[in-house]
């Protein structure tokens, strides 16, 4: 659950693989993951993601070793659910359970579930509607309480449900909709601040009324005129990321310093991790990101933010 604070804040800022542009747990146009580890540490970042299971490593004491020999530290594992599905619990199980294993072995604290996208990740074909009829929604919503729950119970993590481009919960009435029909006790919100504006949503009013269901941030932004784009062509989602609709801050929407400054008044204990969806792009291109990225939260001056600082001198000249 999410844990409130009044006047002790504590917004813990990290990074993840998918802003080195890794969306899938083996790719020849991915970097590979000691360099990831090596720049998001130089960058200055002490919290990181698992990303796609498969991608670091797996064996829980050679992923400590690397970790700790970089000064860094895990959040979260992330998987994709498809719970609207009939009879799709254990499959979703089997995929929680490696990545919870995981990350509670890491010293991770949440999971965070994404809903599988409805269109072809490749061809952007249709493989479902793109609306939920009423009783695929009491299946989601029953399905993510369930998992919640077992994730609680079974692993001591937190699950962190994070609406998603092109999915059925991405819009803000369907998140507003989630999270009317799921149990605050078990389902917290991971609040992607770029996927809530990839619709036009509002973040700062979705903090301010819901802030008991904020239990982890994804920071990044998206650029307005992409999206014109991509909206009036129907653009699947990789292609917009490809056409750059996510955009290094502070170049898009939302503007991130009044969305932390809101979340540290409420009083919030949260990670906040930064994306930036890059796949696929040149292996050089990150880091100088992070780098950027990292020192833009920080001029924020907010006293709960809680950045790492850049390990080696050339981060701190870059």
């Amino acid at each position: 659950m999410t844990v409130q604070q009044p006047g002790g804040a504590r917004i813990r800022v990290g990074s993840a693989p998918d802003s080195w542009g890794v969306w899938f747990p083996d790719d020849p146009q991915q970097v590979p993951w000691p360099r990831f580890l090596d720049e998001v540490s130089a960058a200055g970042y002490e919290w990181i993601e698992l990303g796609p299971h498969g991608y670091l490593p797996t064996d829980p004491a050679r992923l400590a070793d690397e970790l700790a020999a970089r000064g860094l530290r895990v959040s979260a594992g992330t998987v994709f659910e498809h719970l609207h599905r009939p009879d799709s619990w254990d499959d979703v199980w089997r995929q929680v359970g490696d990545v919870a294993t995981l990350t509670a072995a890491m010293g991770g604290t949440h999971v965070v579930v994404i809903p599988d996208v409805w269109r072809d990740h490749k061809t952007g074909e249709a493989i479902e509607p793109r609306e939920l009829t009423a009783e695929a929604w009491a299946r989601l919503a029953a399905g993510v309480d369930r998992l919640g729950r077992a994730v609680q119970e079974e692993f001591g993590l937190s699950i962190a449900f994070h609406p998603h481009a092109d999915s059925h919960v991405g819009r803000q009435p369907d998140i507003e909709r989630f999270l009317a029909e799921t149990d605050p006790a078990y389902v917290p919100l991971c609040l992607d601040t770029g996927h809530v504006s990839y619709y036009g949503g509002d973040n700062l009013d979705l903090v301010r009324r819901y802030p008991e269901r904020i239990g982890y941030l994804h920071l990044k932004q998206v650029d307005p005129a992409v999206l014109e784009r991509v909206h009036a062509e129907d653009v699947p989602f990789p292609q917009a990321v490809q056409l750059g609709a996510m955009i290094e801050p502070p170049h898009g929407v939302p503007d991130l310093p009044p969305l932390l400054a809101e979340v540290e008044r409420l009083g919030l204990d949260v990670f906040a991790i930064v994306e930036h969806d890059l796949y696929p792009c040149p292996p050089d291109v990150p880091l100088p990101i992070a780098q950027r990225t990292h020192r833009l939260i920080g001029s924020c001056g907010l006293p709960s933010l809680q950045l790492g600082r850049p390990r080696t001198p050339a981060a701190e000249q870059a």
